[in-house]
């Protein structure tokens, strides 16, 4: 998270540039700071983070929460902003439900060497974008892009079949699988290089 490098648009070496308007850069702020009023470990404190030539622009520098709770803000709201949240479960099960029981449904990873877990995870999680060891998915023309629940908006997912798929409820899953290990548990996120 601390190597993400931002940049303007202009600058086709950034992973990601500012966000929309400043009322959207003082929101994250703040979700940021309540975040840690509540408790939950910031890792990666990007709050101060200011870009040289663009000191007025609405860059926001990456953040990264541990031991986040459901009962945080951070984990209640969207922030659309450069913030990860890490929620710990305890099992299986708990991690499952956690996307269940969440009012939105926009968007989901899920991390493993197991493919029967991943199709499990795929099919029982209510959400609209799902990714199998990679994150999820960056929306292109040939993808449906949506969410579920109050992630919604509109009548159709942005891209994708949804044109002729009026009334059908559409999931993609996007997957890779490491390959030659069969035995272990692993308990750090994989990066993709």
């Amino acid at each position: 998270v601390e190597a993400l490098k931002i940049g303007p648009y202009t600058d086709e070496g950034a992973d990601y540039g500012p966000v929309v308007t400043k009322a959207a850069k003082e929101k994250i702020l703040g979700l940021v700071e309540k975040g840690v009023q509540e408790g939950a470990e910031l890792v990666v404190d990007g709050r101060n983070f200011r870009m040289q030539g663009y000191e007025d622009g609405f860059f926001v520098g990456s953040c990264l929460f541990d031991r986040v709770t459901p009962e945080m803000d951070i984990y209640k709201q969207e922030i659309f902003g450069p913030v990860l949240s890490v929620v710990r479960a305890k099992d299986y099960e708990e991690a499952l439900s956690l996307p269940a029981k969440h009012e939105y449904g926009n968007g989901v990873a899920i991390y493993t060497r197991d493919g029967d877990a991943a199709r499990d995870f795929a099919s029982r999680v209510p959400v609209g974008m799902i990714g199998v060891n990679v994150p999820i998915p960056t929306p292109l023309a040939y993808h449906s892009f949506g969410g579920w629940k109050r992630s919604v908006f509109g009548d159709l997912n942005q891209h994708g079949p949804d044109a002729i798929k009026f009334w059908t409820r559409t999931k993609t899953v996007t997957s890779r699988w490491p390959s030659g290990i069969k035995s272990g548990a692993e308990f750090s996120m994989p990066v993709m290089r």
